[in-house]
């Protein structure tokens, strides 16, 4: 399995390692103006940099979560009773982004990791080692599905074509190499890749200032866009795939992702597109039945109005809706680390967790 240190190797842009003493998270606020590391040393600040978008991604804020259990264990030190010690650190880390799956997830991994370590002479250790298992493996199933996504380019197109993405689903939005631009990423090493078309995507741009950013750090050949060019581009360019990341995955198949996913799912069909999911099987949520069923968060309006330092303000109240629902029958296949599921479905997908949980 690769470590942190030789998964860097494989991508130039980390959001997020552990020093040895604390949390550094690349500030992605910031971004691209300057590259600025947070500092966080408890609980209290990787929730808040949860909370306030220094670190993105549905992968990324899981694994800072579980750094941050990490880190109020160390700072508790020792404990008769560890699950009452910790229970309002977890309560405040699953409050700075109840909508992502995946801290969910890796907050219930490290509750149960907890609940085996009843009596154990070191916790805040084990729980430190938790935490970067959950890491070191995020990095380890990313390269797999870059390589599996990146099989199925080559298998559709022998040389280099167009490929297109929505929002930030790479390194920045993961434990070190990236979903969607893992795929890209391991596309463009292979020389499948001619451009990768960006959707600048509004209103918190992580198209225009996290993936182009890092597109920019790995020399991947790359044109950015405003979000309504995409049908015009879909139109006019050979485009090959339509690759995106996801927050949340339903049973039957159905993707819940950055606000514009379900459009470009759309455009892509019209199109006659291929349209890619590239997201671990954490992601995959077999107690929400549809995707419809999930809870899609609404942000604060100065996201959409704050522009460059101006405020527009017309007078019309403001709706800023964060995620969308694309429907399962608009998604031609689903990359997984444990493998890759074409035309998905309640049943594929079930089949897939059941030889996770066997194997």
């Amino acid at each position: 399995m690769h470590t942190q240190n030789q998964a860097a190797s494989d991508a130039k842009v980390r959001a997020l390692h552990w020093t040895g003493r604390s949390l550094s998270l690349l500030d992605q606020r910031r971004l691209p103006a300057e590259e600025v590391y947070l500092d966080c040393q408890d609980a209290c600040s990787v929730a808040t940099a949860i909370r306030d978008l220094a670190v993105q991604g549905p992968t990324a804020v899981g694994i800072a979560a579980a750094y941050g259990i990490a880190l109020a264990a160390r700072l508790v030190g020792s404990s008769d009773d560890w699950e009452k010690a910790l229970a309002a650190d977890f309560r405040m880390l699953e409050a700075a982004r109840p909508s992502a799956m995946h801290l969910v997830w890796t907050l219930r991994v490290l509750r149960e990791r907890l609940q085996r370590l009843r009596g154990h002479d070191d916790v805040p250790g084990e729980l430190l080692l938790a935490a970067k298992a959950i890491h070191d493996s995020d990095i380890e199933s990313n390269l797999t599905m870059g390589r599996l996504g990146a099989q199925l380019i080559r298998r559709h197109q022998k040389g280099p074509q167009n490929l297109m993405t929505h929002s930030n689903a790479g390194a920045l939005g993961t434990g070190g190499y990236g979903t969607a631009l893992g795929v890209i990423r391991s596309a463009h090493r292979a020389g499948l890749v001619d451009t990768v078309y960006i959707s600048e995507t509004r209103p918190r741009l992580q198209g225009a200032r996290l993936t182009a950013w890092e597109l920019a750090q790995e020399g991947v050949p790359a044109l950015l866009s405003v979000d309504s060019a995409a049908a015009h581009l879909m139109k006019t360019l050979n485009i090959g795939w339509i690759i995106v990341g996801a927050d949340r995955i339903a049973a039957n198949g159905d993707l819940i992702g950055e606000i514009g996913t379900y459009a470009l799912a759309i455009l892509a069909m019209h199109h006659g597109l291929r349209f890619m999911v590239v997201a671990p099987s954490s992601t995959i949520d077999l107690s929400l039945e549809v995707g419809e069923d999930a809870p899609l968060e609404d942000r604060d309006q100065d996201e959409l109005l704050d522009i460059g330092g101006r405020h527009l303000d017309a007078g019309v109240p403001v709706l800023n809706p964060v995620l969308d629902v694309t429907p399962a029958d608009l998604i031609d296949v689903i990359v997984t680390e444990k493998g890759i599921i074409e035309r998905p479905d309640a049943a594929k997908l079930a089949e897939m967790l059941s030889h996770r949980r066997l194997h």
